[in-house]
């Protein structure tokens, strides 16, 4: 059993009279997850039900306090599965937690386009979000050998649980075209009432082959032969469903800093590949820049979400193509890092350190992304 790093942190929030709500894409393990936590509550009796249940949804949705009560009475723990099945759920839930105080609540989502704001809304104060990803290298790698034993497959195929649990690499395979062509379309088709899957796939297809560079909104509206306005929705569904996330530009304004246009990253490496049914093996591919550093973007971001270190994520670029992978900026400490798949270490762009002196710059490639990603 892989142990998420999140499972204290959660079982400390939970507390009477609280909402946790966990969200992430589908097939990420929350299920899982929320069957481990009641495991490891120490006492209280529980009620566990499923918000794609029609009965379920039914009376978590009524907006009857005699019906929640009647629900929840005699329970210290709620948990709900899939709550972004259930119509008005911040407002039930509201009503629920201010008639039963003495009842703490675990809700899980697949998408948090809705759920989230629902939620957070009417339980301010009495409510916190939680972010589960596929596995992350810290879960899964126990040294740094295993740590670089894993990298190939890890690249290829990604950190999808049941993929990375997967006997073969032609299961894993059929795995990832069945999450991308179910349950992620699944989510970001039924965020908005969308109907173009074909569109959705070249999207993400035009993303997939544009990982490290600057994305223009223009020219793929241009290319998918479409509204900017357009493009841009359905980027902001595809982030809300956990699919792609976003990166800015980092800039102090000085003059020659591009800060303007963003560039967008897969949370997985396996569901990026299979976007664009790509599964070589490394040796054979001219795409290992792409995967690396999308990979180790990825990564660190999910380590640093994982403990709790509220960091923000840039990368950095001037008009005359100087750049930097990754900016991460903590507490007004700015570290900076360039990603290399090869042992050639990268030089800090000179005009970089001259305007941020204090800056610290490192090279990351596969003999020392442990300590960059795990320790």
């Amino acid at each position: 059993m892989i142990v998420r790093k999140l499972e204290q942190s959660l079982l400390t929030d939970l507390k009477p009279g609280h909402v946790t709500a966990l969200f992430g894409a589908r097939r990420t393990g929350k299920t899982i997850l929320m069957s481990q936590l009641k495991e490891l509550l120490p006492q209280g009796k529980i009620l566990q039900l499923n918000g794609e249940d029609y009965d379920v949804a039914s009376l978590l949705s009524s907006r009857k306090q005699s019906v929640l009560n009647n629900l929840v009475g005699g329970y210290d723990y709620l948990f709900v599965d899939e709550a972004q099945s259930i119509p008005q759920i911040g407002e039930n839930l509201k009503l629920l937690v201010d008639t039963n105080p003495g009842v703490a609540v675990f809700v899980t989502g697949s998408s948090a386009f809705d759920l989230k704001s629902n939620i957070g809304e009417p339980l301010t104060g009495r409510s916190r979000f939680w972010y589960l990803y596929p596995f992350s290298l810290e879960e899964i790698a126990t040294d740094y050998l295993s740590s670089f034993r894993l990298l190939p497959s890890l690249l290829v195929y990604g950190n999808y649980p049941q993929v990375f649990l997967a006997q073969n690499n032609v299961e894993k395979r059929v795995l990832l075209e069945s999450i991308r062509n179910g349950y992620l379309l699944k989510d970001v088709l039924q965020l908005d009432n969308l109907k173009d899957s074909l569109f959705v796939m070249n999207l993400l297809r035009n993303l997939a082959f544009q990982i490290g560079n600057d994305v223009s909104f223009n020219e793929l509206a241009s290319s998918l032969n479409t509204t900017v306005k357009t493009v841009q929705r359905y980027l902001e569904i595809l982030e809300k469903s956990y699919i792609i996330f976003r990166m800015n530009g980092f800039s102090r304004n000085l003059r020659k800093e591009i800060s303007k246009s963003p560039r967008f990253y897969f949370w997985d490496n396996g569901i990026r590949n299979a976007v664009i049914s790509q599964f070589d093996q490394l040796e054979t591919r001219n795409d290992i820049g792409k995967l690396w550093e999308n990979f180790c973007v990825s990564e660190r971001i999910k380590k640093q979400n994982n403990s709790q270190s509220f960091s923000n994520f840039f990368f950095w670029r001037t008009y005359d193509q100087q750049e930097i992978d990754l900016i991460e900026e903590n507490d007004n400490l700015i570290k900076a890092f360039e990603f290399k798949w090869n042992d050639k270490l990268a030089k800090a762009p000179g005009i970089f350190m001259e305007q941020y002196p204090n800056a610290v710059f490192e090279t990351i490639n596969p003999k020392n992304v442990f300590d960059f990603l795990v320790k």
